[in-house]
């Protein structure tokens, strides 16, 4: 009898073992936070330099790790830069080169309703791996007005709450709240978690509330007085979910990272102040507020100039990334996040699927990467000539590789050329010093265009088409 109660002991006891060491070892993979904002501009932070917005914890987040000055996104508007980050992929590859609309909005320019959910997906590959999973905020990859496209949850997520999606639209300033619980739940459960918390601000409309307008009540401008409340509100929820990662212990253990999908918008001209309806988040004020800065970049939103598609990249890790660090080099883009995640999380890619970025889990932890070795590619719908009121809205075309920008029209009729590296604000064109940069560079894209898809396929079409 005692020996077999001996035995019962040593297997309760071996048992023990192996799941404390199955939770250490989960406990020991990183946690990761992604904050995406939606038409925050790189001018739009108290750390950059903005002459009135106040961004305390977004600042606190740049003095506790680095500030990476040159990233890029995937396009100058929102689904097609969502999709780069989902897919790892350069949105054009599903025909995403514009904003999912409504059913007729989006056949009518040659795109599917929604990202395909058999496309790569960041958040499944983390899920396979044993992630617990959330998405919380905007999720435009669909559109609400599209009843029967796919839920995030058919995307990898374990739990979300999303609003510009099918289903029931979550309230904009829910988000901080629902990530708050999702953490602590993944912590409890010793469960390292990834998140996406990808918040409305500061896009139209602007959903303002009084406590935040009577913070900014001394402000001259009501345009500015509101554009600076919506910024203050986001910039206090990050706050909050920064704050509980203090709480829980577990800073330390959790990679955080903020950066925006678009440059700011900004009305053609002069534009009144009204407010406005929105489908998914209900009513606001319009495009008149959209105060955002690019401090000095081309153009806004919608643009493959740097003012659309440069945008902040802030990223905490301590003990891992450099704190206090400002990196005015290395050219990071969205295309990186996914097989960066992957093997900070130790994820190991599908068989057969191919990124277009590469990791930069390196470069995160302080190894600058001046150039580009692996091309860069834009595509967008953009009118020639350039409308007068939107001097820098007519590219169609974008490619960056080495040092070189080459920024295209539909046709190729018309070039720009820029040295990204010596030349980050893109204020000199050099084209006509470079003709066989430009000859190698339309080559390039030539040979990029012909791997594109002419048309959508796949299950990415609304019942509505018919």
């Amino acid at each position: 009898m005692r020996t077999f109660l001996s035995l019962i002991c040593v297997l309760l006891g071996s048992f023990s073992a192996h799941f404390a060491n199955a939770a250490e070892e989960k406990q020991s993979r990183p946690n990761i936070l992604f904050i995406f904002a939606d038409d925050w501009g790189w001018g739009d932070l108290g750390c950059h330099g903005h002459p009135y917005l106040k961004t305390p914890n977004l600042d606190r987040l740049a003095a506790q790790g680095t500030d990476f000055q040159r990233f890029t996104v995937a396009s100058g508007v929102c689904s097609p830069s969502r999709t780069a980050v989902m897919t790892g992929h350069f949105p054009a590859r599903y025909n995403i080169d514009g904003h999912f609309a409504w059913v007729p909005s989006n056949q009518k320019r040659g795109m599917p309703d929604w990202l395909d959910v058999q496309a790569p997906s960041l958040p499944r590959m983390l899920q396979q791996a044993g992630y617990s999973t959330a998405h919380f905020g905007k999720w435009h990859l669909a559109n609400d007005m599209i009843p029967d496209s796919p839920l995030p949850s058919q995307y990898g997520y374990d739990r979300y709450g999303a609003f510009n999606c099918a289903g029931e639209q979550m309230p904009v300033h829910e988000d901080a709240a629902n990530a708050i619980e999702f953490m602590r739940e993944s912590h409890s459960a010793c469960q390292p978690f990834f998140i996406n918390l990808w918040i409305h601000e500061p896009h139209t409309p602007f959903h303002t509330v009084p406590k935040y307008e009577w913070r900014h009540r001394e402000m001259n401008s009501r345009n500015d007085q509101i554009y600076a409340s919506v910024i203050s509100h986001a910039d206090d929820r990050i706050g909050q979910v920064l704050e509980e990662l203090d709480r829980l212990n577990i800073s330390d253990q959790t990679l955080v990272v903020f950066t925006s999908d678009n440059g700011p918008a900004r009305a053609g001209g002069e534009t009144e102040l009204t407010l406005q309806y929105d489908t998914a988040t209900g009513a606001g004020w319009g495009i008149a507020a959209s105060k955002g800065i690019t401090a000095g970049r081309k153009g806004y939103k919608s643009a493959l100039f740097e003012g659309g598609i440069n945008v902040p990249f802030i990223a905490r890790w301590p003990g891992q990334i450099q704190a206090g660090h400002v990196d005015q080099q290395s050219l990071i883009s969205a295309v990186d996040l996914l097989p960066t995640f992957c093997e900070i999380a130790g994820v190991e890619l599908p068989a057969g699927y191919q990124p277009d970025g590469v990791s930069q889990f390196k470069t995160l932890q302080g190894d600058v990467a001046k150039q580009r070795e692996k091309p860069l590619f834009w595509k967008m719908q953009s009118r020639w000539p350039a409308a007068p009121s939107r001097p820098y809205h007519w590219v169609s075309y974008a490619v960056v590789d080495q040092q070189w920008k080459l920024l295209t029209n539909r046709d190729q009729s018309h070039v720009e050329l820029y040295d990204i590296v010596a030349d980050p604000l893109e204020s000199k064109d050099v084209a006509a010093q470079h003709p066989q940069v430009i000859a190698a560079l339309k080559k390039r894209l030539i040979d990029w265009q012909a791997t594109l898809p002419s048309q959508p396929s796949g299950d990415v079409f609304s019942n509505l088409r018919n």
